[in-house]
């Protein structure tokens, strides 16, 4: 069956207006897609703290498309058109030829606040919808218990299941609730070679993911306890389900509530419902952040849409099912993409009653993933001044460090073009990316504190400041500091600087 016009437009148009945006928007990269596309300067494939897909993916953007915000925003505006596209399929009814369900769940795909804002930024999320859209496809495709299912299916199922191994840990939850699924609605199935040859096909596409977690003694063990410490532990039941209001608006969250109890009574969604529901409490159970069930959604808005679209008779009706959740989404833009300025942004997220809040529960008035953006070209640019000013004899030795992986990453984005080296960091997964080979007699440090520098340093002086009063708090004021004859090099101090944030 071929798609309806509508979907098929409101495909085209999800990525016409992510480019439109990234044309005009005035704020800079993502502090998380600086770091993302230092790890594709990095790849190592079957060595990565993170799962290396986005690594690779980055990497391909920077070769192919370079390295300006618009280049950015091209690979997730296809990523999010493809998940509208793959949403419309999903409530495709092959018995009855209906435009109106593609169309509600196309709608509800690309106009929902959260999965605009995952499709404008180069990040694993819209990737990880994607993949697990695909997954649950997929268990719909493999029919009702007790119908037998062809190879074909079970591979498909296994390789897209690889595929979001290989973006993010978190399919572990999906691949547990299809299991708990599977275990209510038909136990039988574990006795027949289908789900082992899934889960094969999954271990063996997602294998860099976790050989790299081998090889590097399972980083992201520290990782998840770095999570719980700062930034999970504020996380409660209630808010994990009320923040889906916020995420997808009430009327789109009322159509996946449709669509999960069509699941649930309906004989050929069950075992499909039963894993989402399963996955959902899994996540909220384990206290993860809201947004991690996000990708749940989209079929949740499929199926929906099919259980609503027959109901719909009347041209008006039809019409209004449509406006009604278009436009919340198009309203609450401004607080999804980053389209206005930052001052514009904070008046208009006030005016609606947005509370916004940094990761580790701090208020600030520009929302975190906005502030995230704002500062990082001008801190090179200090870098950069701060560098041509030394000798050239010292120039040649001198290392640059970012104390985050932000700062970092943004002098490995807009240094190359200054005439700057690349950065080091003890931050994250710049850690594992090593001190590189001089030992850093001199050092250009961006950000820090001269208390803590200081006893590290021969002689330390501030060679540069910049402001930026919408960032986040650690981010509107960061010095330039410049070390000379420091008490260590850098190779014999690394090792003691692993699980460094």
């Amino acid at each position: 069956m071929t798609l309806p016009r509508g979907a098929t437009i409101v495909a085209v148009l999800v990525v016409v207006l992510h480019l439109a945006v990234a044309v005009v928007t005035p704020f800079e990269i993502h502090r998380d897609e600086l770091l993302y596309a230092a790890m594709g300067q990095h790849l190592r494939l079957f060595a990565m703290d993170f799962p290396p897909f986005i690594a690779m993916a980055q990497l391909v953007r920077h070769v192919v498309l370079g390295d300006s915000v618009l280049a950015m925003r091209v690979i997730p505006a296809v990523a999010h058109s493809a998940l509208v596209l793959l949403a419309a399929r999903l409530a495709q009814d092959s018995a009855r030829e209906d435009r109106l369900a593609p169309l509600l769940a196309a709608t509800a795909t690309a106009t929902t606040p959260f999965l605009l804002r995952a499709g404008t930024l180069f990040q694993p999320v819209i990737f990880e919808q994607l993949w697990w859209t695909l997954v649950l496809g997929s268990l719909l495709r493999l029919g009702p218990p007790g119908e037998p299912t062809r190879t074909a299916a079970w591979l498909r199922l296994g390789a897209v299941a690889g595929l979001a191994l290989l973006t993010k840990f978190s399919i572990v939850f999906l691949g547990a609730g299809v299991a708990l699924a599977w275990l209510v609605t038909q136990p039988r199935i574990f006795l027949t070679r289908g789900p082992w040859l899934a889960l094969a096909v999954t271990i063996a596409i997602g294998a860099p993911s976790w050989i790299g977690q081998l090889v590097l003694d399972w980083p992201v063990l520290q990782q998840m306890t770095d999570l719980r410490a700062t930034q999970l532990a504020r996380v409660t039941y209630p808010a994990f389900v009320g923040e889906q209001l916020l995420l997808h608006g009430p009327i789109a969250f009322g159509l996946a509530a449709v669509g999960l109890v069509t699941m649930l009574r309906d004989a050929r969604f069950r075992t499909v419902g039963v894993a989402v529901a399963a996955t959902f409490l899994l996540l909220m159970l384990s206290r993860g952040k809201p947004y991690y069930a996000g990708a749940l959604f989209p079929a949740l808005f499929a199926v929906g849409a099919l259980a609503i679209a027959p109901r719909l008779t009347h041209r008006v009706t039809r019409g209004a099912a449509v406006l009604a959740i278009a436009v919340p989404g198009l309203v609450l833009l401004p607080v999804a993409v980053p389209l206005l300025s930052p001052e514009a942004t904070a008046d208009f997220a006030a005016r609606i009653g947005v509370d916004s809040r940094t990761n580790t529960g701090e208020a600030i008035a520009l929302e975190q993933d906005f502030a995230d953006m704002l500062g990082w070209q001008r801190k090179v640019e200090a870098v950069a001044a701060a560098y041509a000013a030394l000798p050239e004899t010292e120039r040649r030795e001198t290392v640059l460090l970012g104390t985050n992986y932000g700062r970092a990453g943004a002098i490995d984005l807009h240094g190359p073009r200054l005439g700057l080296p690349p950065a080091v960091s003890p931050a994250g997964s710049y850690w594992f990316f090593g001190p590189g080979s001089l030992p850093g007699r001199t050092l250009l440090v961006l950000g820090g504190e001269a208390s803590d520098l200081a006893p590290l340093c021969g002689r330390l002086t501030e060679a540069a400041r910049v402001t930026e009063p919408w960032g986040v708090p650690e981010e509107r004021d960061v010095a330039v500091w410049l070390c000379r004859e420091p008490h260590l090099t850098l190779q014999a101090v690394w090792p003691q600087l692993a699980g460094q944030n």
